[in-house]
């Protein structure tokens, strides 16, 4: 069974829906160029639920087992769920972990080398250290019976937090081996341009040794967090994906305005300079800026959607979504499913019926192996799910 999509206007995301049965072109800046008929249809989607009793639920992982393993942000839980259904909570030490605001466990990679080496890495606020509190990656192992969590060592530290505003952490294992980190820039308007802080940028590191990735492009530098930089001039990355060709892309919140999908460019400068002060009337992507800015992919326009985070989905049973960036939204309440050329510029946005406001704020999607997609919605009091999507 198939039917239409709900397909949003680009730089109206929160507006009536176009007919069914039609997309929106738009160029690599966001704006609309014509509306044209829908190549093809996709699948109906069913939406359950997977696991549920969660408290703000950030990421979501399988392991080579069938389980799944979850980050929740505060109460800075790990969670399991087994392919059975059985929900239960892994020991580790939690109270280690800081939670303030929009910091505490957060993003969360499982190691491809999982069945033999057991690790997995997390990105959360961690306890006071001198004058006051960090983000950071940690390497994990997890014991084979998937009930205990062992640290291994801190593999990145010194993330900048202030009160917990934009600590916003989320990572990847790339194809390539690396590990990519995206980061917030704590609120504090100098950091996203300022090489010398980790914060409001992208990173790239040996997921062994923690040491930075030998092809970053500031990697000869003498200053120590510069040799990390893959990119700069981020407000709060939310997500992080890899394209099967290779590319590494970003998912940003904006300020009141212009969310961002970013194609990240080893060196590149996204723009954002909120100075004097904090000022989040400056525009996301400001072009006036010294040097060569990189325009963003995609962009919300006013109001903000809250995107956040995100993941290629690939499959035939997708059909006209199959190799489409979905985008999680958390104030638009829906599903983004983006789709970019070979050159990786923007074709069209689409929202399927099933995700368009009906499951409330959407933290982050990833695919399974079976190539079903989890939706992770983010609500506390144990209101927060896993969701399991597949095409009917």
């Amino acid at each position: 069974m198939r039917r239409a999509l709900v397909t949003t206007a680009l730089l109206a995301l929160l507006a009536p829906a176009l007919p069914a049965g039609t997309a929106t072109a738009v160029n690599a800046s966001g704006h609309d160029l014509r509306t044209v008929p829908a190549e093809r249809a996709v699948p109906d989607l069913a939406v359950s639920t997977r696991v549920a009793g969660l408290n703000h639920p950030w990421d979501v992982k399988e392991l080579p087992s069938g389980s799944l393993l979850i980050t929740e942000r505060d109460p800075a839980r790990l969670t399991l769920s087994t392919r059975g259904g059985t929900k239960r909570t892994i020991r580790f030490p939690s109270a280690r972990i800081w939670t303030s605001g929009e910091t505490g466990l957060m993003g969360l990679a499982v190691d491809p080398g999982f069945a033999k080496n057991r690790r997995f890495y997390t990105c959360s606020g961690w306890e006071k250290h001198g004058p006051g509190h960090d983000v950071r990656v940690n390497a994990w192992t997890l014991d084979r019976g998937e009930r205990r969590a062992t640290l291994r060592r801190a593999l990145l530290t010194g993330l900048p937090t202030t009160s917990g505003r934009h600590g916003g952490c989320r990572v990847l294992v790339a194809q390539d081996g690396s590990l990519v980190v995206g980061t917030g820039d704590a609120a504090v308007g100098s950091n996203p341009r300022d090489l010398g802080s980790l914060g409001g940028k992208t990173l790239r590191l040996n997921r062994f040794s923690g040491k930075p990735w030998p092809s970053n492009p500031f990697v000869r530098s003498p200053n120590r967090n510069k040799r990390y930089l893959l990119t700069f001039g981020h407000r709060n990355v939310q997500g992080l994906a890899q394209r099967a060709n290779g590319s590494l892309w970003s998912v940003e919140h904006g300020s009141f305005r212009d969310d961002e999908v970013n194609l990240l460019v080893p060196g590149g400068d996204y723009g954002w300079h909120p100075v004097p002060g904090y000022n989040e009337q400056v525009p996301m992507t400001d072009q006036g800026l010294p040097g060569q800015q990189v325009a963003a992919r995609w962009r919300s326009g006013n109001p903000t959607v809250a995107t956040s985070g995100a993941s290629f989905v690939y499959g035939e049973q997708w059909g006209d979504l199959d190799g489409a960036l979905f985008a999680a939204t958390l104030a638009g309440e829906r599903l983004l499913a983006m789709k970019f050329g070979s050159k990786g510029f923007l074709r069209g946005v689409t929202t399927p019926a099933a995700l368009a406001g009906t499951q409330g704020r959407l933290r982050t999607v990833t695919q399974l192996r079976n190539g079903d997609v989890l939706i992770c919605t983010d609500a506390d009091g144990g209101q927060g799910r896993v969701l399991l999507v597949r095409p009917r």
